[in-house]
């Protein structure tokens, strides 16, 4: 259960705290004054303070800065009134997560303890990596990992290996799903920053009209409703690491401030006058193909070639599928050790379908599948129908395609959507040429053949004039052998 610790000299408000809370499934303490807060994080180990900014004797502030020697990495959230902004701006400066002002709506007070614990447990739960012969990820629930022994994945792990350690700004690409969050956070927590903050900024997440101020801050008077100034994400991560997820999708205008950022090491809240020194380091993420973006003008060039001073990509599974019975067993173990259930046995028959899908949603879908499989099984080794059934789309295994070569028309077209589906997922951005092209040379291929090589002929057949089928022929560069011509 996620603890959290309320400091406040206020009893009333502290008593409001804890019921809130507790209503909340959140595990709750609560102490009168900074000094027993202090007391209270080393024995009672919180996920989250929400601590007052003045209290007679010690202020918050102190206290944030002794409770920062003891634990760098518990989010705190500094409450305030509007007279005292001063001290918790302060505070969030040196680290704390955020500020809130007295009196408190109650649905915006959840959402951002929502938010902090979150913070905490990607700068805590510690990510593992390698195919885990050790069984460590498997034991505990909160430790995340990246599993694979395939030499891609080898290749990944080196690349963690040389880039944790340095300063350098670091682009990691990959479809969906594959696990560019917990690369990350791998990276950051082996890197020299790492009792520093972790900040986590999704591109696409927070509407463009948010985004700017949620990155720089701004300051009084800004815009309309900028009644105290306000400390952004990147400030906040002072001498940490910001992790800018789904980079390739940021607007043009924070583009070239977060390339200021890069090439100057200093920010400026809207609203403001003068650059703010900082010093973080920039991890980004995106499944865009950003080549094409530069060239089509969504994406500044010079911010491209700042951000991959480290160029990491991670593979698909459908290019690692010697890894899919290590993340499928994986996944059941995590799943099983919440649920306080069993773990189901992959059959050999199991395995064979898991590897045959195309899993377009990565490790992300294969992680959902598993979960269903797990919440709906009954102790029982899991089959290929199970597995079928989970995924939701009918998979053609080798053995099956070998002896149904001669496919029934009801399920042809079960099957070429199949292939389609595989097809699109290797030819984002110009799948329809690609598929119509490989479509039409199949036919024409198959025509030839029929006809032993007799263009005419196999053009009358397709209803081409000759001359199409010609420069198909010569589109494609097909080699025909022909006995008649």
């Amino acid at each position: 259960m996620t603890k959290i610790l309320v400091v406040d000299d206020d009893p009333q408000l502290r008593q409001s705290f804890e019921r809130l809370l507790l209503r909340e499934g959140y595990e709750t303490l609560t102490a009168p004054s900074a000094e027993e807060g202090i007391k209270k994080v080393t024995s009672f180990k919180p996920d989250l303070i929400i601590m007052d900014v003045r209290m007679s004797g010690m202020t918050g502030l102190e206290a944030f800065k002794i409770i920062k020697e003891i634990d760098a990495k518990i989010p705190v959230i500094i409450m305030t009134a509007y007279g005292t902004t001063d001290s918790a701006i302060e505070a969030t400066k040196l680290g704390a997560f955020d500020y809130i002002l007295k009196p408190f709506d109650i649905p915006d007070v959840l959402s951002l303890i929502d938010k902090a614990i979150k913070a905490g447990h990607f700068m805590k739960a510690q990510v593992k990596l390698g195919d885990k012969d050790d069984n460590d990820a498997y034991d505990n629930i909160e430790t995340d990992a990246i599993i694979g022994n395939s030499p891609v994945m080898q290749e990944v792990y080196k690349a963690i290996g040389r880039a944790a350690p340095t300063d350098a700004t670091v682009l990691i690409r990959g479809e969906s799903g594959t696990g560019k969050e917990l690369v990350a956070r791998a990276i950051y927590q082996h890197s020299l920053r790492s009792d520093h903050a972790f900040q986590i900024i999704n591109c696409v997440a927070i509407p463009e009209t948010l985004l700017e101020s949620e990155l720089f801050g701004y300051e009084k008077g800004a815009f309309t409703g900028a009644v105290n100034r306000r400390i952004g994400k990147i400030e906040q991560a002072n001498h940490g690491t910001v992790f800018l997820d789904e980079i390739g999708d940021m607007p043009l205008n924070i583009q070239s401030k977060i390339l200021r950022l890069l090439q100057e090491r200093s920010i400026e809240r809207l609203g403001g006058r003068s650059p703010i020194p900082v010093d973080v380091r920039i991890i980004a993420a995106t499944n865009v193909d950003l080549e094409k973006a530069v060239e089509d003008g969504r994406f500044r060039e010079d911010l491209y070639y700042r951000l991959k001073v480290v160029n990491l990509e991670l593979p698909p599974i459908r290019k690692r599928k010697q890894d899919i019975p290590l993340l499928a067993n994986y996944f059941l173990a995590q799943y099983a050790r919440e649920i306080d259930s069993e773990i189901p046995e992959l059959t050999t028959e199991s395995i064979e379908t898991l590897k045959a899908y195309n899993w377009p949603g990565n490790v992300r879908e294969l992680a959902n599948s598993m979960h269903k499989l797990l919440i709906f099984n009954r102790g029982y080794a899991l089959t290929s129908d199970d597995i079928q059934e989970a995924i939701g789309a009918q998979v053609v295994s080798k053995k099956t395609d070998e002896k149904e070569k001669d496919l029934a028309p009801e399920s042809f077209e079960k099957h070429l959507r199949l292939w389609i589906r595989e097809m699109l997922t290797e030819s984002y951005g110009k799948c329809y040429d690609e598929l119509m092209d490989k479509i039409a040379y199949i036919i024409i291929s198959e025509a030839l053949e029929q006809t032993r090589g007799n263009r005419s002929q196999a053009a009358k057949m397709l209803g081409f004039s000759r001359p199409t089928l010609l420069a198909k022929i010569e589109k494609f560069q097909m080699t025909i052998h022909t006995s008649v011509t």
